[in-house]
């Protein structure tokens, strides 16, 4: 099974349901619609882009129907979707382009500007930049293509590497079917739940958490294109929405909204948070408040956005656990030499499944670093308790995660470090109630320098996106280091201030 057999499959049984709303246009489409729409994608994609299996097409979008169409149109291509991060900066995204080679390069209107600048940054050529306006859904039926697997490649996501360059893990078809599968079985996703997607669709929360299970299931899936709180709890009501994604940053500004305490979630079956921890604070804030189940989610982009499953009972009874693995996962807990660790003792978590990615695009070392046999080493440090939940208790990784947006702290130490007034800079996360994590720069000036916190950040502002600055930059004569040559973080965070900075 390919993506969109999973599609037609569906529209075959209910055609005429409502699949997608999209909120940018105010259309909603049926099942049937959708997969008219993604064949018209796929044959305009083959007759004027010579679009081949094997391919891959970029898309630097804002949250709307073209993923959809893209996803299921390349689908039947066997070609390959690259969501770009419109946040970053064209520095940033030139590199992905650069790494991606994209045949085709999709953006929409207010990112015309940031699209072009990229392309023409990335120093490979791009054969066609077109605007979404651009991609007619014709009436022809696309060619028909054999010899693509489950095994190949649906899309490519990047994350940033912890030395400062992106990788593209490689996303199967199996991979985005197997995590509807789990999904759908394991939190009981039915053809009756409407979901909104309010994350970012260039993630893979925002296309596989809610979005592609619901769509496997038969339910309704409303697009919204930007993430205004407001907005976003009166779409809950408007559309009577029953699982819903965010991020503790967005389930802490739902709080600060006027409309919060109004909203009625009555139809809500249930609120999860995921890209970060949340605090058991704000979780029983959420219940105690409006009355509602509230549960904690852990995944990531190459194992699959849904790891494991709890009840509503079981995640008030085990505050900060991520639940149990999902039914078609396998979860270890590893030491630095790889064998596993008694329960209740921290180790690496492994995952073995088949929503397990292939790899990194183009980066055997990165592949071969993190995926060993069948077990997918994600960096993440947990713990089983002797129920068998998990926790999620720190990250080998050098990563912070802000908002639902990762951080590594290579990246921005290197960003800074190139500024001709500094010596030396070290970035940690410091716990923060509307964040999750902020990141805190320790720095050391250059003897004589004058510049200031404005300047630097400045500076990075124009090498960085926004949420990937510090909050708070702090001068320090020296920073600490080991025998071996390492800053040693722990010793930086012990003289954190109490508080959080202020945001950017």
């Amino acid at each position: 099974m390919l993506l969109h057999d999973l599609l037609d499959g569906r529209c075959s049984i209910a055609p005429a349901a409502p699949a997608i709303t999209d909120l940018g246009s105010g259309v909603t489409h049926a099942y049937r619609d959708v997969a008219r729409r993604s064949e018209g994608t796929a044959a305009a994609l083959a007759a004027e882009w010579a679009v081949r299996p094997g391919d891959r097409v970029a898309l630097l979008a804002g949250n709307g129907i073209a993923y959809i169409d893209l996803l299921f149109g390349l689908s039947r291509l066997g070609a390959i979707l690259v969501p770009l991060n419109w946040r970053l900066k064209a520095p940033e995204l030139s590199s992905v382009l650069a790494d991606a080679a994209p045949a085709v390069l999709f953006h929409d209107e207010q990112f015309s500007g940031l699209a072009k600048e990229a392309a023409q940054a990335c120093g490979t050529p791009i054969a066609h930049i077109k605007e979404l306006g651009s991609v007619r859904h014709t009436r022809l039926h696309p060619p028909v293509r054999t010899g693509i697997t489950e095994s190949d490649s649906l899309l490519i996501l990047y994350t940033s590497g912890t030395t400062g360059r992106a990788k593209g893990a490689m996303i199967p078809h199996r991979q985005a079917i197997w995590n509807c599968i789990n999904t759908t079985v394991c939190w009981e996703i039915r053809a009756s739940d409407v979901t909104p997607i309010f994350t970012p669709m260039f993630h893979a929360g925002g296309l596989f958490a809610f979005l592609l299970p619901v769509l496997y299931a038969g339910g309704h899936v409303i697009i919204a294109p930007a993430l205004d709180p407001d907005q976003c709890l009166m779409t809950i009501e408007r559309y009577r929405c029953t699982v819903i994604l965010g991020v503790p940053t967005l389930f802490h500004l739902w709080r600060q909204s006027l409309q919060y305490g109004a909203s009625d979630f009555s139809s809500v079956r249930w609120f999860i948070s995921g890209g970060a921890p949340c605090s058991p604070e704000l979780m029983a804030c959420w219940r105690t408040e409006k009355k509602v189940a509230f549960r904690q989610g852990y995944g990531l982009t190459e194992a699959g956005v849904n790891c494991f499953t709890m009840t509503d009972g079981e995640a008030v009874a085990k505050p900060g656990s991520v639940g149990k693995p999902m039914l078609h996962s396998r979860m270890k807990l590893v030491d630095e030499l790889g064998a596993e660790v008694p329960d209740g003792l921290p180790g690496e978590l492994a995952i073995s499944g088949p929503h397990v990615t292939t790899g990194y695009w183009k980066n055997p070392d990165a592949t071969a670093g993190a995926l060993r046999g069948e077990w997918f080493h994600t960096g993440d440090i947990a713990r089983k308790d002797a129920d068998g939940f998990y926790y999620i208790v720190g990250r080998l990784k050098d990563m912070i995660i802000s908002g639902g947006e990762n951080i590594y702290a290579a990246e921005v130490e290197g960003v800074f470090r190139e500024h001709p007034d500094l010596h030396d800079a070290a970035l940690v996360g410091q716990p923060d109630v509307q964040w999750g994590e902020i990141g805190v720069l320790f720095i050391v000036l250059r003897p004589g320098s004058l510049v200031d916190e404005g300047q630097l950040l400045a500076f990075a502002g124009e090498r960085l996106a926004r949420y990937k600055l510090p909050r708070k930059l702090i001068v320090v004569d020296a920073l600490p280091y080991s025998p071996y040559g390492k800053v040693q973080k722990t010793e930086l965070r012990k003289i954190l201030p109490a508080q959080g900075g202020v945001g950017a």
